[in-house]
C-alpha cells in the first residue's frame, strides 16, 4: 500500500481512508491516479462502481419498504 501510495503521489493514509471507506467521495485526480499505478482503466473503475453500487440497491429497497417519512 505504501508504494502505491507514494507512487500514486497521495499520503498512505488518504490511500488507507478510501480503501476503509472512511472518504466517501475521494477527488477525481486522486482516484486516476490510483487507477494509473494499479494498471486500472478509468472505464474498469467506473463499471466497479456501479456494480457495488447496484449490488447495494436492493439490500437498501428492502430496508425502506413501509418506512415513511414524518410530514
Amino acid at each position: 500500500m505504501l508504494d502505491t501510495a507514494l507512487e500514486a503521489r497521495v499520503s498512505p493514509e488518504t490511500l488507507r481512508k478510501i480503501e476503509s471507506g472512511r472518504v466517501a467521495t475521494p477527488a477525481f485526480p486522486t482516484i486516476a491516479a490510483i487507477a494509473d499505478v494499479l494498471g486500472l482503466s478509468l472505464d474498469d473503475v467506473w463499471a466497479e462502481i456501479n456494480r457495488a453500487e447496484s449490488s447495494v440497491e436492493p439490500a437498501r429497497a428492502r430496508h425502506k419498504t413501509g418506512t415513511r417519512l414524518a410530514s
